[in-house]
């Protein structure tokens, strides 16, 4: 008999200040071993969902923590073991190597995860998202009499699904950078000294601080004035 039951129409409710955050190990050890060899489970906390019947998004639970879900695994072709990924709109994608999980007291093998990202559309032209699977799976234990002479039930397999959170460093790669430096005008062209020549309003001299230049002819008076001009440009304190 299972102990406690925290499963309401196979979504997880847990009381309040409860959390359930199990290790890789508590995880293959304490509970999918156990769903392999029905045996009994420390609680109903777990629901038995196939994961690939639906998008990661529409399956129960709440969507900003991680689900857990027992599946069994679908052969993608006969006699074969490959595992049928495929969603309604999309499909799991295996990335990287498989982990083996460890017990923490004698480094026994206990299982493996297997990690899965989540593509919209088909295979192999999909786009993909943040969705991320942990898939476990229990690996035989030859030295453990108990589990060799018995005869496990289904193929099951362990899911932790959740929605990988952007940094906020990540969200802006690709953006524009926008910088508070300061703008440097070089009122020395001639192209300036053109706009600078242009007699301002009253209201526009007050505001701008900058006094007026007087015009200049010849091009050798031009290189005198402008050496003269330069501390015209600072207010007096």
């Amino acid at each position: 008999m299972e102990k406690l039951n925290f499963l309401k129409n196979g979504v997880l409710r847990l009381p309040p200040g409860f959390r359930f955050h199990p290790t890789d190990e508590e995880l293959v050890v304490q509970y999918l071993r156990r769903k392999v060899l029905a045996w009994p489970l420390p609680a109903t906390i777990i629901p038995e969902v196939d994961v690939c019947k639906a998008d990661p998004w529409d399956l129960p639970g709440d969507l900003e923590q991680e689900r857990y879900f027992f599946s069994t695994r679908e052969a993608k072709y006969p006699n074969t073991n490959r595992s049928n990924r495929a969603t309604v709109s999309g499909y799991w994608k295996a990335t990287g190597l498989d982990k083996q999980i460890v017990t923490s007291r004698g480094n026994q093998a206990v299982g493996m995860k297997k990690t899965l990202v989540f593509y919209r559309g088909k295979a192999p032209n999909g786009c993909r998202t943040d969705w991320i699977m942990h898939e476990y799976r229990v690996v035989p234990q030859h030295n453990n009499p108990m589990q060799t002479n018995a005869v496990p039930v289904e193929n099951w397999v362990l899911c932790r699904i959740f929605l990988k959170k952007r940094s906020a460093k990540n969200d802006e790669v690709g953006k524009p950078r926008t910088t508070n430096s300061p703008v440097f005008y070089d009122f020395l062209t001639k192209g300036d000294r053109t706009h600078l020549n242009l007699v301002p309003s009253s209201s526009s001299s007050v505001s701008s601080g900058i006094t007026q230049v007087s015009s200049i002819e010849s091009d050798e008076h031009e290189e005198t004035s402008c050496c003269n001009s330069v501390p015209c440009l600072r207010t007096k304190p």
